[in-house]
């Protein structure tokens, strides 16, 4: 199933997309995408509801309509730096022994065509595309790759946005270079584990105006998805409706001096193989306020 949430920012309502353009709203059933939902283990009846209302003609377009996040606020949004090797070299890093392992605050999280909010005091913003992956239960101490494929619920397209002056030239942690209001673009969809396919060779890719930055494939990773659950597994627990961001390939800003950093009116477009697409456009915080 592609999950998906529409309406205004903090009042989307949940639904399933049946075609590209088409979905079944299942909010009278189902009140969110969120960590309850994800407990709950609904799976089979929210397949059996949209297969109903689907045989019904209940379908809807969402022509004009805004599409949020495909998941509610998460508890964690957990991210894994320096993952893909080509994007180390660029950074000046080596490759880590372990994943590199930060977070970006939960309310970062923005729908999928939102704007990129160009933060004050910020002069460094860069751009990040990411396989991301939505955690289906609760996890501590898997055992192995079957254990961790379990607890996945499915996959989304990231924009992991940085301000790389708050994250590299202020003292502390990154934190404060992931974590300004939207800064984790999510969606537009959330895609089952079961359709996604082999999710170790998606293509990812990003453009700014129109000109290719990045392109590369999940094969690259360094630390691949399972690992990375198992991992965080050991060091904390994972909750229903987390979200992991995975890290990204070679072609940032940071890396790529030549490319120069986002300025507003920018347009920011990516994808991932099955996850579908993103435009965003840079704004400057003071347009963008604040409410």
């Amino acid at each position: 199933m592609r999950l998906l949430r529409l309406g205004p920012a903090g009042a989307e309502r949940p639904g399933v997309l049946v075609t590209d353009s088409d979905y079944i709203d299942v909010s009278d059933r189902f009140g969110d995408f969120d960590g309850a939902f994800f407990a709950a283990d609904r799976w089979a009846e929210l397949a059996d509801l949209v297969h109903q209302r689907a045989a019904a003609g209940m379908s809807r377009p969402i022509g004009d309509t805004r599409i949020g996040s495909p998941i509610a606020r998460p508890h964690q949004i957990l991210c894994v730096g320096l993952n893909y090797a080509e994007h180390a070299a660029e950074s000046g890093a080596a490759v880590a022994d372990e994943p590199v392992i930060f977070t970006k605050a939960p309310n970062s999280m923005c729908g999928p065509n939102d704007p990129i909010v160009k933060p004050l005091g910020g002069d460094k913003l860069d751009y990040e595309v990411e396989l991301g992956v939505v955690i289906g239960a609760r996890a501590r101490y898997l055992p192995d790759d079957d254990a961790a494929a379990a607890v996945i619920a499915g996959f989304v397209l990231v924009n992991d946005v940085s301000e790389r002056a708050f994250q590299l030239e202020r003292d502390g942690q990154w934190v404060k270079g992931k974590s300004c209001e939207h800064f984790n673009p999510c969606g537009p969809v959330l895609v089952t584990r079961d359709e996604v396919g082999d999710w170790s060779d998606l293509e990812l890719w990003l453009t700014v105006n129109n000109e290719e930055r990045q392109r590369s494939s999940t094969r690259h990773m360094v630390f691949g998805v399972l690992t990375l659950v198992r991992y965080l597994s050991q060091f904390m627990v994972l909750e229903p409706g987390d979200l992991l961001n995975t890290g990204t390939p070679s072609g940032v800003a940071l890396g790529c001096p030549d490319y120069g950093y986002l300025q507003a009116g920018d347009v920011v477009e990516l994808g991932i193989t099955g996850l579908g697409t993103q435009r965003s456009v840079v704004v400057e915080a003071k347009e963008w306020m604040c409410g």
